[in-house]
């Protein structure tokens, strides 16, 4: 029988990874939402909560790959790279010329473009197999 503190916690850390999973969803979408990161954390609460929704969260076909590429050694494939700083920088320059004319929020959405670029280019690329 478990503990009700240990009940509790592993409940909390449920809700938590469930809540980092609709972030990291939302960041499929939404640019400055960081994907990947928010998926992390929901892996390593679900690891420690949740086997059944840890093993969901991995063979998830839209979410498991963000994981799985960013904790393998083999690199992110170079398509998914291509398609994610596409996908950011046309919604940054979107939100630069027509959601703000204010230049300090324009050069803050600029530099985390080029941060998240950056962060980006600088993992290693998957060779393609075959």
């Amino acid at each position: 029988m478990e503990r009700p503190h240990k009940s509790l916690k592993r409940q909390l850390y449920i809700i938590l990874a469930s809540l980092f999973v609709g972030l990291g969803t939302l960041g499929i979408f939404i640019p400055l939402l960081p994907t990947t990161p928010f998926l992390l954390l929901a892996t390593y609460f679900y690891m420690n909560s949740s086997k059944r929704r840890l093993r969901w969260l991995l063979s998830n076909r839209y979410l498991g790959p963000y994981i799985r590429s960013y904790l393998s050694k083999e690199g992110i494939p170079l398509k998914l790279k291509i398609r994610t700083l596409a996908l950011l920088w046309v919604t940054i320059l979107y939100a630069i010329i027509f959601a703000t004319d204010k230049l300090h929020v324009q050069i803050v959405l600029a530099l985390i473009a080029a941060g998240v670029s950056i962060h980006l280019i600088s993992k290693k690329t998957r060779k393609n197999r075959g």
